[in-house]
């Protein structure tokens, strides 16, 4: 009998195939970040922002048209409409960020979502978090401030990029805190579903005030510029589904190497010694917040087992 082409990958331990998708998750964004560089000149963040979700919507139309009203079947509308909202303007900050700033400087300020949830998974969502993630939180801004240095001459300054691209964290941190109270009654497909439709709803008045008809070769980049948003998020999912989390979260940050190797190679951009330096920092923090989760959620599940096997009182 002859294997069939995924053997050889389904024979490989699940942390490995895992890294594979993490890793292609991290070659597609490097693609879509660089193509959101490379088009900005001539089309705007908030029509690159329309072409990402358009794309995304397209994608998923297939999985519409199959489960139809199962697909938006929700108790909760008022979230989704929240998080979409604040996804969508966060993807306008980011690629305004991405447009102006180094990739490199642009991705490591990206990875601060992290450090952001730290104080949103207490006020919002509420749960317990000790002072060695709360410390790490605050390292990890020590880090952020190392990269933008306040009231320095150099390129990488303080600015509205660098602003931006905070902002654009924090939202996105908003609506991953969104997604985890959603996922306790909504499957994955149904916030897939709204996140593409509502997202392509709320990036439409901004794409109407810059609209700009594209030539050709531009549209195809921008449709492929789209689509990599969206294989982006697909690999991300599957190699964690796959993998796990502990060990995957690290392969998420080889993204910094492959977009400081694009804006090397193709916008000759050196990162400085302090986006190096703040970049290890935040990078160190993010890892070690992961890493606390990893073990705490560890801890509730034995608790939980450990209650379960306990006697009956009587």
């Amino acid at each position: 009998m002859t294997a069939t082409p995924a053997a050889p990958a389904e024979g490989l331990a699940p942390n490995v195939r895992g890294a594979l998708w993490m890793l292609a998750s991290a070659l597609a964004f490097t693609v879509m970040t660089t193509l959101v560089k490379f088009l900005g000149a001539d089309y705007p963040p908030a029509l690159q922002t329309f072409y990402r979700q358009a794309a995304g919507f397209a994608i998923l139309l297939p999985v519409i048209a199959r489960h139809r009203s199962a697909a938006f079947a929700t108790t909760r509308p008022g979230i989704l409409l929240f998080r979409s909202s604040a996804g969508t303007i966060g993807l306008i900050l980011s690629f305004y960020a991405f447009q102006k700033m180094p990739l490199a400087d642009a991705n490591a300020l990206s990875f601060t979502r992290t450090l952001w949830l730290v104080p949103l998974a207490a006020f919002v969502v509420r749960e317990k978090v000790g002072p060695l993630r709360i410390g790490a939180a605050l390292v990890g801004f020590a880090g952020v401030l190392i990269m933008i240095r306040p009231g320095a001459g150099g390129h990488f300054a303080i600015g509205l990029p660098a602003l931006a691209m905070l902002a654009s964290s924090f939202l996105f941190a908003l609506t991953i805190t969104g997604m985890k109270v959603m996922t306790r009654d909504h499957s994955p497909t149904v916030l897939l579903v709204w996140a593409a439709t509502l997202g392509l709803i709320f990036a439409l008045p901004g794409a109407f005030m810059a609209w700009r008809w594209p030539a050709p070769m531009d549209l195809v980049l921008l449709c492929v510029m789209g689509a990599m948003g969206t294989v982006t998020q697909a690999c991300y999912i599957q190699g964690m589904a796959i993998g796990d989390a502990g060990a995957m979260a690290p392969i998420d940050y080889v993204r910094l190497v492959f977009t400081t190797l694009a804006g090397l190679v193709l916008f000759h951009e050196i990162p400085g010694v302090p986006t190096l330096v703040g970049a290890g920092i935040v990078v160190a923090s993010t890892l070690f917040i992961t890493w606390r989760e990893q073990v705490a959620a560890k801890q509730a599940r034995a608790a939980i087992a450990a209650a379960r096997d306990l006697p009956e009182a009587p």
